[in-house]
């Protein structure tokens, strides 16, 4: 009977054909992860109802770097989200591969490695967009304004939890 199932699976694999139980977890457009971390490479990006230059603008991101969620792709366009969740429709000329976070927590102390009794390195205020590096599993090294430091991955929005970066 597994030599059966093992001979069907290698058949509609072979015809480009998937089973409907099996989830899509990657862009139809760009065959990458879905959701993945982006960051804004424009200073300004029109937010759109839909995937088209004929769907009304809703609001305007204006912070370049600014760390956002893709979590649908149609053509150029990608449905995105901020750390609030709000979002909308952004031409992916808007959008760069380079990856930052959101500080989430209040002076949250950078340290020299990934470890809560190394020195203190820098304290970054809420908001501070940093440039994300390395990520293990609980801490990620991230830079800011001529800081960097080692930061708890649970204060910083742009990584997800289960996500590692050399």
């Amino acid at each position: 009977m597994i030599a059966v199932w093992r001979f069907i699976l290698s058949m509609l694999v072979v015809l480009g054909l998937t089973l409907p139980l099996m989830a899509r977890d990657t862009g139809p457009v760009t065959n990458l992860p879905l959701p993945r971390y982006v960051s804004m490479k424009a200073a300004e990006g029109n937010v759109r109802r839909g995937p088209s230059l004929t769907h009304r603008i809703d609001w305007v991101f204006k912070r370049r770097d600014m760390p956002l969620r893709i979590t649908a792709e149609h053509g150029h366009w990608r449905r995105v989200e901020d750390r609030d969740g709000l979002g909308g429709w952004v031409h992916y000329s808007l959008l760069s591969g380079t990856r930052t976070v959101i500080v989430e927590q209040d002076m949250l102390t950078l340290r020299s490695k990934p470890d809560a009794v190394a020195p203190v390195t820098a304290a970054l205020e809420v908001g501070v967009v940093a440039r994300l590096g390395k990520c293990g599993p609980e801490w990620c090294r991230i830079s800011s304004g001529g800081y960097r430091g080692w930061a708890p991955k649970a204060r910083l929005w742009g990584v997800a939890m289960d996500e590692l970066r050399d």
